[in-house]
C-alpha cells in the first residue's frame, strides 16, 4: 500500500545577514514548531540566513537554488505547486513582494503571511524620494495576503497609515525571544566572556549590541559614554558588526575615550555579556521591536533607551522597567547611564518579559497562522 503525503503544514521564506534579529526569530521559533509536532520548511536563498538546526523534527531545508531573493520567484512557484504547504510566511519586504507574487502564480491553497520588523514610516524616511514612493506602493499590496504581522503596536498603527492598510489585518505578535538559558540565573557563575567583565564590579561596563550601522546611532552612545567619564569611570562594550565600525573608531579616538571602548565584532550569543555588564545601552534611532532591549530585561539588567519609534516604550512600559530618553538628547542619555550604574535605575522584574517567552511566542504564531 503506498505511504501516505504528508502535508507540510507551514513553509518559511526569508534572506538574513545571519547576524540580525530575524535570524534568532526564526532559530527561537523552529524548535517550538518542532515541539508542536509542526512540518516547516524553511525555504533557503543561497549564502544567506538564517542558518538552522536541520536536525530537528520535521523540520526540513530547501534550496531554492539561488543568490538572491527576487530570482527565487520562480523557484517558489514551483515549490508551492509541488509541495502546497498549509501556510507560507516571509519576512522583510523583498521576500513579501516575491512571496506574493509567487502565491498569485501558483495557484494554490495556501495561507500567505508576511511579516515586517520594523517601523516602516521612519525606515522609508531615510531613503530617496523614488524608493520611498516603490516600497509604499509595495506595502499596498500586503492587502492581498491573509495577514501582516508586525511585533509592537506601535509599528502595526504606523504600517497601517503608511501602507493604507486595514488595520484588523495586522496582528501583533511578541517576538520568541526569552529562552530558558536568560532566565536561568544559575549560570551567572560562568567564567566572563571579557577581561573587562572580570572586575566589573570595580570598575563599571556599559554594554551596547546591534549592527553597527547609523540606524542605531552608536555615535551619539560613544557620545555619552564620554561626557559619563568626565565624573565616573567606566568602560563600554559594542557588541556587533557593521559598514560603520571604522568610522565609530575613528570618533572614540577623536574624543579620547579609545581606551575605554572595545568593539569585539558579532557576538552569536549575547546573554553571556548581558548577564556580566552592569547596564544596557540602547540609542536606535527607530525599531520595530528592539530584541536585545527583551534580551537585557530578561537578565535583570538595568537598561537606558532612547524613546526611539517603535518598540522600546511598549517594552520598558513608558519607564516602568528601564530609563527612556528622548532621542538625540545625548547629555540625558549621560546622567542616566551614570543614574544606572549608582543603581537608581530600577532592575526589571521576571514578569515583565512573560510574553517574549519562547513558548508562548510560538503558541501566539501558530494560532495567528491557524496551525
Amino acid at each position: 500500500m503506498p505511504q501516505a503525503i504528508t502535508q507540510t503544514d507551514l513553509a518559511i521564506f526569508v534572506a538574513t545577514s545571519g547576524h540580525s534579529g530575524v535570524d534568532r526569530i526564526v532559530n527561537n521559533l523552529l524548535p517550538e514548531f518542532s515541539s508542536a509536532g509542526l512540518r516547516v520548511d524553511l525555504l533557503k536563498v543561497r549564502n544567506h540566513g538564517p542558518s538552522v538546526d536541520a536536525t530537528l523534527p520535521g523540520v526540513r531545508v530547501v534550496d531554492l537554488g539561488q543568490r538572491h531573493v527576487k530570482p527565487c520567484r520562480a523557484a517558489l512557484v514551483r515549490y508551492l505547486r509541488r509541495t502546497t504547504p498549509r501556510v507560507l510566511l516571509s519576512d522583510k519586504d523583498r521576500a513579501n513582494r516575491t512571496a506574493l507574487r509567487a502565491i498569485k502564480s501558483a495557484r494554490v491553497s495556501t495561507r500567505c503571511f508576511l511579516r515586517l520588523g520594523t517601523t516602516v514610516s521612519v525606515n522609508l524616511a531615510h531613503k530617496g524620494v523614488v524608493e520611498r514612493w516603490a516600497e509604499r506602493r509595495s506595502m499596498q499590496r500586503y492587502s492581498r495576503a491573509d495577514g501582516v504581522i508586525v511585533p509592537s503596536v506601535g509599528a502595526a498603527d504606523d504600517l497601517a497609515r503608511t501602507a493604507n492598510l486595514d488595520r484588523s489585518t495586522i496582528y501583533v505578535l511578541p517576538n520568541p525571544i526569552v529562552t530558558r538559558e536568560m532566565t536561568d540565573h544559575g549560570s551567572d557563575t560562568a567564567d566572563p566572556p571579557h577581561q573587562w567583565l572580570v572586575d566589573n564590579a570595580r570598575t563599571p561596563v556599559v554594554l551596547g549590541c546591534g549592527n553597527l550601522t547609523g540606524r542605531k546611532d552608536y555615535a551619539s552612545l560613544l557620545r555619552a559614554f564620554a561626557a559619563l567619564l568626565q565624573y565616573r569611570h567606566a568602560r563600554l562594550i559594542v557588541l556587533g558588526r557593521g559598514p560603520d565600525r571604522a568610522a565609530l573608531v575613528d570618533l572614540a579616538r577623536d574624543l579620547n575615550i579609545e581606551r575605554y571602548v572595545d568593539f569585539p565584532g558579532f557576538v552569536a550569543n549575547p546573554i553571556p555579556w548581558m548577564k556580566k555588564a552592569s547596564v544596557f545601552a540602547h540609542t536606535a534611532r527607530w525599531e520595530g521591536l528592539g530584541i536585545v532591549l527583551v534580551e537585557a530585561l530578561a537578565c535583570g539588567m538595568p537598561i537606558v533607551a532612547m524613546d526611539c519609534p517603535s518598540g522600546p516604550s511598549e517594552i520598558l512600559k513608558g519607564g516602568q522597567f528601564g530609563r527612556l530618553i528622548t532621542p538625540g538628547d545625548v547629555a540625558s542619555f549621560s546622567r542616566a547611564l551614570d543614574a544606572a550604574l549608582a543603581g537608581s535605575v530600577d532592575v526589571p522584574v521576571a514578569e515583565s518579559v512573560q510574553q517574549f517567552r519562547t513558548d508562548i511566542a510560538a503558541r501566539r504564531y501558530i494560532e495567528t497562522l491557524g496551525l
